[in-house]
């Protein structure tokens, strides 16, 4: 039954890669329409009804583009859709969600020292904060301080960093950073899939129909759009933040969670203002490299102890009544803990890699799975083996796993 734990990890590999695919498909669409629609110019050669153009030369070839802000006076044979993209990015970045979160509630998900909830009602919490952030997003929108572009993104911005510090009340730390990635993706995904297309769509069945479309369809897809694109770069932060527990294991995570918004909108304030020819506002980026400063002298505050607990999770009972598991924990203490630990003695290393505590029997047997698939089954850990962990100790690593989980 062995092959079952390998299928388990093949199928979070598929699901990530499919979520890298299918982002880098989106994000690369999003910010090159936005950078066409922000360069259009008006030529007296634009034909009726047409709103700008605009050359381009890639490839070894050239490309005259025309925007229509409502649509032409016919109606091509062909149109492309640009909306999989971004519903496959969702898709597969909740089966993430599902396969290590939910999965694995007990470890990646529940902070017992923050709330400690049965792993039903903690995923109950996740779904439905997901959902919540899209209906007052949507709401405010459809609002009058929708008509505001800056008095939204005020309220807006409020709302993120009320959620920041809310979700760090309730998960793990990294858990409570891949939510905010999740949070504004669901808005995003949201905004492509209940109000761009839709939009677009009417637009095209009143064309069929012989109507003149309503052009205010047009500017709610516009406006939704833009939104899209200053929130891609935190999301990308968020996706990569349980990587690095300086982002996710500190006091702070929250503010630094709020603080990148501000660095994404920036980033794309400069990008934006280049390729609408309105300048070169250099400054963004060095109010950009402030606040990233800002945000690693906040990393340097008290660190979360989530991942060192003291209380083994149900999922880890099995693991720590098998036969081999003192032999297993001794092993992994040996080999492992100098990095994983909460003060690390291997030399360059300064934290835990991905907060994750291996020098006690319970730590060892709440992270059983990636034990053995990253010592046991592969040879990923320890880096180069520089600890030396023998094939037999391995196969023991093997052994103790299926013991523990029946496969």
């Amino acid at each position: 039954m062995g092959d079952l734990a390998i299928f388990y990890e093949w199928a979070m590999f598929a699901a990530r890669w499919l979520h890298v695919i299918t982002a880098i498909a989106w994000i690369g669409s999003s910010f090159y329409f936005i950078a066409l629609d922000l360069g259009l110019r008006k030529t007296p050669s634009l034909p009726p009804l047409a709103h700008g153009e605009e050359w381009q030369v890639h490839g070894g070839g050239f490309y005259h583009i025309q925007k229509y802000l409502v649509a032409p006076d016919f109606l091509p044979e062909h149109l492309t859709w640009f909306k999989w993209e971004s519903y496959w990015t969702w898709l597969s970045g909740f089966m993430l969600l599902v396969l290590l979160y939910y999965v694995s509630a007990d470890l990646y998900l529940i902070d017992r020292n923050v709330l400690d909830v049965p792993n039903w009602a903690a995923i109950a919490l996740s779904v439905g904060s997901i959902v919540l952030g899209w209906v007052l997003y949507d709401a405010l929108c459809k609002s009058p301080i929708g008509q505001s572009t800056t008095g939204l993104m005020l309220v807006l911005f409020a709302i993120l960093v009320a959620m920041s510090w809310g979700y760090t009340q309730i998960f793990t730390g990294r858990a409570a950073l891949l939510h905010m990635g999740a949070f504004t993706a669901t808005i995003m995904a949201a905004n492509v899939a209940m109000i761009i297309i839709p939009n677009q769509k009417i637009v095209v069945g009143d064309l069929k129909a012989g109507r003149v479309p309503d052009a205010k369809y047009g500017r709610i897809a516009k406006q939704r759009s833009l939104h899209n694109n200053y929130l891609t770069l935190p999301v990308i932060f968020f996706m990569l933040s349980g990587h690095y527990p300086l982002a996710f294991a500190t006091e702070w995570n929250w503010i630094i969670a709020s603080l990148v918004f501000l660095i994404g909108v920036v980033i794309r304030h400069y990008f934006n203002t280049r390729h609408a020819r309105k300048g070169n506002p250099h400054w963004t980026w060095g109010v950009a490299v402030v606040l990233f400063l800002v945000v690693a002298w906040l990393s340097t505050g008290p660190k979360l102890d989530g991942s060192a607990a003291t209380v083994a999770s149900r999922a880890a009972e099995p693991f720590m009544a098998a036969e081999h598991f003192q032999q297993a924990s001794l092993t992994v203490q040996t080999r492992c803990a100098m990095c994983h630990t909460a003060e690390p003695v291997w030399p360059g290393v300064y934290e835990a890699p991905k907060n994750v505590i291996l020098d006690t029997d319970v730590a060892v047997a709440n992270h059983a799975r990636e034990v053995a698939m990253q010592a046991g089954y592969s040879h990923a850990m320890p880096p180069g083996n520089v600890t030396e962990m023998t094939a037999e100790e391995r196969a023991l690593l093997v052994a103790w796993f299926r013991e523990g989980s029946g496969w």
